[in-house]
C-alpha cells in the first residue's frame, strides 16, 4: 500500500472523487437541480458502481475508496434530482 501507484491511484481517486463535492454542496445549499440529467447521473452511478465491483475483485484500495465516495456524492444529487422532478410534476 506505501507503493508509489498506490498512493498515485489514491491520490488521484481522491481529485476524481472529490470533484463531485462541489456540485453537491451547492445542491444541498440551493436545492437547485434544474440544470442537471437524470441521465448522466444514472450513468455515472452505474460507472462508479462497477468499477467498485472491479476494485473489491481486484482487492485495489484506491479503486474501491474513490468509487464508494462517488457513489455517495452521485446517490444523493440523483436523489435530490429525481426528488425535485416529482415534485414539479405533482404542482403541474
Amino acid at each position: 500500500m506505501n507503493d508509489p501507484l498506490s498512493i498515485l491511484g489514491l491520490v488521484a481517486g481522491c481529485f476524481s472523487t472529490f470533484a463531485l463535492a462541489p456540485q453537491a454542496i451547492k445542491i444541498f445549499r440551493t436545492r437547485e437541480v434544474d440544470q442537471l440529467s437524470i441521465g448522466m447521473l444514472v450513468l455515472m452511478l452505474v460507472g462508479a458502481s462497477l468499477w467498485l465491483v472491479y476494485g473489491v475483485l481486484r482487492a485495489d484500495v484506491a479503486i474501491m475508496f474513490a468509487n464508494a465516495v462517488a457513489i455517495v456524492f452521485q446517490s444523493y444529487m440523483l436523489t435530490v434530482c429525481i426528488t425535485h422532478q416529482v415534485k414539479k410534476k405533482r404542482a403541474q
